[in-house]
Order: C-alpha cells, then sequence, then structure tokens
C-alpha cells in the first residue's frame, strides 16, 4: 500500500523507504502521466543517497504509460524549470526532498503549457494512484547535459563589471550546487565550502537555519578569509546571504535588498512576499513606488503572485526567491549574482545596509500538534479583540505587534510567526503564546 500521507499541498515528499520507496515511484510515475497526458519527460535529481534508486522506478513507471524519459542527471532544481522552458519537453521531474533531512526524499513536478511551466501538486496525483506492482524492467532513458546552456542563460542576465571582487564563501551544503559552481567562473573569488555532493550530508543538515548549519561559513567569514557568503540547500532552490559577522540575514529583508534594486529597472512593477514576511516589506516597497502582493505560504503561490501582478520578483522567509527574467520561477543563482550586484554598487558592508530595513523584531516557533483545526479556532476565540485574517492560517495584528499560526506544508507543525516593535514586546508575546500554544 502507498502511503498517501506523501501526497502534499505543493508536491510529494516522505521518507525513504518507508514512506516513500521504489513502489511508490513506480505508481506516481504512471500517475503523473495519467494526470498531465505528457510524452516527453525530463527528470533531475539532487544528491540524495535515495535519488537513483527512486528515477530508475520513476523511469519505469513513466515509460510504462507510453511517455519517452530524458534524464538531465545530478543538478539544482532551477535547472529543472530552464530544461522544460527552453527545450522540447512536455513535463518535468524533480527527485529531491529540498531542505529535509538525509532520510527524506520527494517529487517536484512541473508541466508546460504553450510557454508557461504549471507547477502539478502532489494532491493532484493521489486520485490517479493504483495499486500495482512494478512491470517495466528495462527503460530506455535519453541523457541530456543543459548546464552550459543554463549558465549562460543565466549569466547574460548580468553585467560582470559593475561587481566588485570580492572574497565570498558559498557552502553547497554537500547539495547540488556545488557542482554548478565549481564548473564556471563568477566575477568574485570563491571560496568553496561542502561542494563535493554527498547524500548523507556529513557537515552539517541540508536546511541552513538548523541550528549549527551556519557555524562553518561563519567561522571562515569572522576569522578574515572571506568578505561575507552565501548558503545553499540540498537541491540549491533557498539561497541565504551571511553578512560580514557571519550573522545570517533574514530572508524577507534580503527580499527588499533584491526588490529595490529591480524596482529602479521596473517602476511601479508588482513585488511578491507572503504571508508570514515583516511588514517591512510592504512599507518599503510602497515607499519605493512599487507594488506590494501579501500570498500564502508557498514558493507555488508566490509565483502565481508574480504571473498574476505584474510581478519582477517574489520571496519568502524560507529563502526562496522567484524571478520573472527566469520563467517566474526560483533560482538561487539569480538570487547570488543580484545581490553581488546589489552589494557592489552599494558599497556599504552588509550589515548596515540590513539595519536601515530592520525596524521591527521578529521570531518563529514550531509546534507539534495532533488537531491543527481545533488550536487555530481556539487561537482566534482567545485574541478575538485583534483584526484578523485567514489567508493562511491566522494572522492577527495589533497596533505594535502581530502574529500568524498555520499549519506547516513540509512538517507535522502548527508554525508560529511574531513580529513586533520592539525587542521587549516580541520576547513578551512569544512568551505568551508559547504558553498558551503549549497548554491547548
Amino acid at each position: 500500500m502507498i502511503n498517501r500521507e506523501i501526497f502534499k499541498s505543493y508536491d510529494i515528499r516522505g521518507t525513504y523507504p518507508g514512506q516513500l520507496n521504489e513502489n511508490a515511484a513506480y505508481q506516481i510515475g504512471k500517475a503523473f502521466i495519467a494526470h498531465t497526458g505528457a510524452k516527453r519527460v525530463v527528470v533531475g535529481h539532487d544528491a540524495r543517497n535515495s535519488s537513483p534508486e527512486l528515477f530508475k522506478a520513476l523511469a519505469q513507471g513513466l515509460f510504462s504509460e507510453g511517455a519517452k524519459v530524458t534524464t538531465i542527471g545530478q543538478v539544482p532544481t532551477e535547472c529543472l524549470y530552464f530544461a522544460l522552458a527552453q527545450y522540447d519537453f512536455d513535463a518535468g521531474i524533480m527527485i529531491t526532498a529540498s531542505h529535509n533531512p538525509k532520510e527524506y526524499n520527494g517529487f517536484k513536478m512541473i508541466i508546460k503549457k504553450g510557454d508557461d511551466l504549471t507547477i502539478v501538486r502532489g494532491l493532484d496525483l493521489l486520485p490517479m494512484i493504483k495499486e500495482e506492482s512494478i512491470g517495466v524492467s528495462d527503460t530506455p532513458i535519453a541523457q541530456k547535459d543543459i548546464l552550459a546552456d543554463y549558465t549562460k542563460y543565466i549569466f547574460n542576465l548580468f553585467d560582470f563589471t559593475k561587481i566588485k571582487k570580492y572574497k565570498v564563501a558559498v557552502d553547497a551544503s554537500n547539495g547540488v550546487m556545488g557542482n554548478v559552481l565549481s564548473k564556471v567562473s563568477l566575477p568574485v573569488a570563491v571560496i568553496p565550502v561542502n561542494f563535493e555532493p554527498d547524500g548523507s550530508f556529513p557537515n552539517h543538515a541540508p536546511n541552513p537555519l538548523e541550528p549549527g548549519a551556519s557555524r562553518q561559513i561563519a567561522d571562515i567569514i569572522k576569522n578574515g578569509k572571506a568578505d561575507f557568503g552565501f548558503m545553499f540547500d540540498a537541491d540549491a532552490d533557498r539561497i541565504f546571504l551571511v553578512d560580514e559577522r557571519g550573522d545570517m540575514v533574514q530572508a524577507d529583508l534580503v527580499l527588499l535588498l533584491l526588490a529595490k534594486s529591480l524596482l529602479k529597472k521596473n517602476p511601479g512593477a508588482g513585488i511578491i512576499y507572503n504571508a508570514v514576511c515583516s511588514k517591512a516589506v510592504s512599507e518599503f516597497v510602497e515607499k519605493w513606488g512599487g507594488v506590494p502582493v501579501r500570498t500564502k505560504v508557498g514558493a507555488v503561490n508566490v509565483r502565481d503572485g508574480l504571473l498574476k501582478h505584474n510581478g519582477v520578483v517574489g520571496g519568502e522567509v524560507s529563502a526562496h526567491y522567484c524571478f520573472r527574467d527566469y520563467f517566474y520561477m526560483d533560482s538561487g543563482l539569480i538570487a547570488l549574482l543580484t545581490m553581488l550586484q546589489i552589494i557592489s554598487e552599494d558599497g556599504r558592508k552588509i550589515s548596515e545596509m540590513i539595519k536601515e530595513l530592520s525596524v521591527y523584531h521578529k521570531a518563529e516557533v514550531g509546534f507539534p500538534v495532533t488537531d491543527k483545526e481545533s488550536m487555530l479556532k481556539k487561537i482566534k476565540e482567545k485574541y478575538s479583540d485583534g483584526k484578523q485574517d485567514f489567508l493562511d492560517g491566522i494572522t492577527i495584528e495589533y497596533k505594535d505587534w502581530w502574529f500568524n499560526v498555520r499549519p506547516s506544508n513540509t512538517e507535522p507543525l502548527l508554525r508560529l510567526t511574531i513580529e513586533a516593535n520592539t525587542q521587549a514586546l516580541l520576547e513578551e508575546k512569544k512568551q505568551e503564546l508559547t504558553v498558551f500554544l503549549a497548554g491547548v
């Protein structure tokens, strides 16, 4: 029996082999073709140890339903978007669990309709799943190397002469971006950290936000070996900026750096942010003449916002950044190069650039729960005197602070985000809500 809990709002994701195994991958391949009708499918995978075996089974399922399968090998997720947009494929699947721990894996799925790329949600495939044993053993698979075309496309978006010769530490987290960056020439001196792909993630968690994950790159910067740095997650669709002090910069403030730069070239454009970003995002975007558009959490929702609201860039606190100039999809490499250009043009230290945007104080806490809906109802009742909205979970706003509680889309948690005008008020409300949620 296939574990139906692996079919998520955005993708398919679970532990290997307990929840997601070769049999499930085969059935998912068959269901994907039944749902999309795709004839030519391109597949990429990350560095996880289970990815090669899942690829074989997935390819068998795709082929059994009449699809031709092409692999682009071990690549960042954004390479899948490029392959779909630039070559003659109908659909694509990336085998990855993104930032999740090493025991996880999953599938991100895309279909091309004309020139548009549309995300196939995991839940969309669930009705198509049938319980069948693997029935194809010999699957013809074509191979395509897209790295040169992909990097050329992105590099052509930039004028490298405007980027200063910084020393920049880049931590690839033993994921897939190290392979890309080791084969190209960047306009800065790159200090490689964990560039060797390794699905056991021996040096730190594949999620840069995990406690201790940024210690290694922070030490390199604080010891004077680099001016600042960047961290990628396992499939490189998240990128984090690390300042000259070794501190990780809040991702929604990085979005503001991107927004300010891009609005100079695209006045009046939409800037897309999600429901748990700092309210500083909307305030500064309006000040700079842009149109702030708030969406539900999730890169798929940010992308929808870009498409519908003349968006030029969108981002999340998880450090996904989507760009109009990259098929309205997220790209860690474009984010890196854009930030290098912004930092070069500004000339100040990163901490100084961020300080003027850090007008509020923010925190996030996760709570394991069994009955998410019941807890959300109790929060709504307790804080009924605040301004409430239900775009994503529940957001309650007061004069000098606000908070959001929503179910996580990737983990069995409720996520609490709090922002306040002062650090003291933030700590007070964080304690208050933590005690309340723990007791519900």
